[in-house]
């Protein structure tokens, strides 16, 4: 079985192009910062990245363009694809992307580093952190005890 799934921000914006077959294609391109787990010791306790490449076809792609900017934080599901191509110098390079089934938004609009992007998530119904007592748990408003469907 060949399924991946990663989370990660977008290292730079989506580039679009239109394959002009039988039928218009878009086709997005852009790179996803995965985090690594751990930490390597030789790099000052900074948490370190993989840059991998992604490729949307289709609605996919489309949507990619019309939602996706630098710095989101999105999930992608997809399949690995390996692939390889002589370069100028007549070297083989061997290549490794992601094609897209599904990508999603992690965050809200206003939590990424960019800000833009058009994407506007319904309201969030959780309380806010100020709202939660000093032992971490939120404190429930007297009466609610009527509310509860298991009274």
């Amino acid at each position: 079985m060949n399924r991946v799934i990663l989370m990660g921000r977008l290292a730079r914006d989506p580039e679009i192009r239109y394959a002009q077959n039988d039928q218009t294609m878009a086709i997005a391109k852009y790179t996803l910062a995965v985090d690594r787990r751990g930490r390597r010791d030789g790099n000052d306790g900074q948490q370190t990245a993989d840059f991998i490449s992604c490729t949307a076809f289709r609605q996919q792609a489309e949507f990619a363009e019309k939602y996706l900017r630098k710095g989101m934080k999105i999930a992608v599901t997809g399949r690995i694809q390996t692939g390889s191509y002589t370069n100028r110098e007549g070297q083989k390079v061997y290549t490794t992307d992601i094609i897209v089934d599904e990508h999603e938004f992690c965050e809200s609009k206003n939590a990424g580093s960019s800000g833009s992007g058009g994407y506007a998530p319904a309201e969030d119904s959780r309380p806010a952190p100020d709202s939660a007592a000093a032992d971490g748990f939120m404190n429930i408003p007297d009466g609610i005890d009527e509310e509860l469907p298991w009274n």
